[in-house]
């Protein structure tokens, strides 16, 4: 049995807590890998950490707060391993309390005695300034359209442009990282144009900090034109992070859907747009470039681009990630003690 553990290699007491965790494992006949969460913040150090995992994982063990959840799902990417994390940050919204050790937390995980909640991830395509948009101009044909849905897991055709590569993957030689070592995002100024996040994807204003006019469609449906600091959409997860500080809704983690939250809208009748599972939210971008400079983030790492973003097509990805929680404080009690005080 092969147990991952991703530490926030910051935080003395994560680290103390990952060395007792480890000696415990091992005594118990179970291999367990330890990775500080520093290498996981480029592309090039999460190549280097999945190069080095077993073919099978039975559990992966957090120790650090939200951020190290989220390095460790962009991590595993599709990987369906269960993952337990135990909170040592600041925001632990995500993870377990370290009430009674991690010990314990761990052995109940390996007992089957923890509850599974499996959290939706997006899937964000990306379309650029002279490149081909895979599902076409069609899109935004206006309420009765068909709707030419992006799947995620379909085989292009031969008339299709070559597929993107998925995070990880290479295509003939290893990607080299750019300079400046890019989180998330190194693989847009390589040519990749899909990612995944547990999240959020932002889509904000640019470098020179203008506003910007951007066109919302949901499921072949012209929903809103806008003017502002842009959109995020978020999972049900994302929530409680960049989605609730704009303004949207708290959601319950079982919701499967998306949340579309505009960013300071320059309007008085903006509202927040919540999504089935099933529909693909579209993002246009005005033709004009005084109102077209926009940046995206995933999961709050900046993807840049070579060319100005023309469409970006979002949607649940085709697997979840499972988190194990330990019995304690629901959804909505944890929400009115971290967010309402009370």
């Amino acid at each position: 049995m092969h147990i991952l553990v991703v530490r926030n290699n910051s935080n003395p007491q994560a680290v103390d807590a990952s060395l007792l965790l480890t000696a415990y494992l091992t005594s118990q006949g179970i291999e367990a890998l330890l990775v500080d969460s520093s290498s996981l913040g480029t592309d090039a150090g999460r190549r280097d950490v999945r190069a080095q995992l077993p073919g099978q994982l039975a559990l992966v063990v957090v120790l650090g707060g939200d951020g190290t959840v989220l390095h460790t799902v962009h991590l595993l990417h599709d990987r369906q391993v269960p993952i337990l994390p135990i909170n040592f940050g600041r925001l632990g919204f995500l993870a377990n309390a370290d009430t009674d050790g991690v010990v314990p937390l761990v052995a109940e995980a390996l007992a089957g005695d923890l509850r599974a909640e499996r959290r939706s991830i997006l899937s964000i395509e990306v379309v650029c300034e002279g490149e081909h948009d895979p599902y076409g101009e069609a899109n935004g044909a206006g309420e009765g359209a068909v709707w030419d849905r992006p799947d995620v897991n379909a085989k292009p055709s031969a008339a299709a442009p070559p597929p993107v590569r998925r995070p990880g993957e290479t295509e003939g030689a290893p990607w080299t990282p750019v300079p400046g070592r890019f989180g998330v995002n190194g693989r847009g100024l390589s040519g990749a144009r899909q990612f995944f996040a547990l999240n959020e994807a932002a889509i904000t204003r640019g470098a020179m900090g203008r506003i910007i006019e951007l066109t919302l469609n949901v499921s072949g449906v012209d929903v809103a034109r806008m003017r502002g600091d842009g959109l995020v959409v978020s999972t049900a997860t994302g929530s409680t992070a960049y989605a609730l500080s704009a303004g949207g809704p708290l959601v319950s983690p079982g919701f499967k859907g998306m949340i579309a939250v505009p960013l300071a809208p320059h309007t008085l009748r903006s509202r927040a747009v919540v999504t089935d599972a099933s529909d693909v939210i579209e993002v246009g971008f005005d033709d004009t470039d005084e109102f077209r400079e926009a940046t995206l983030f995933v999961d709050g790492d900046i993807v840049p681009f070579d060319a100005p973003l023309r469409k970006i097509y979002v949607q649940c990805a085709p697997f979840d990630v499972t988190l194990l929680r330990a019995d304690g404080a629901s959804f909505y009690e944890r929400i009115s003690t971290d967010f309402f005080g009370e």
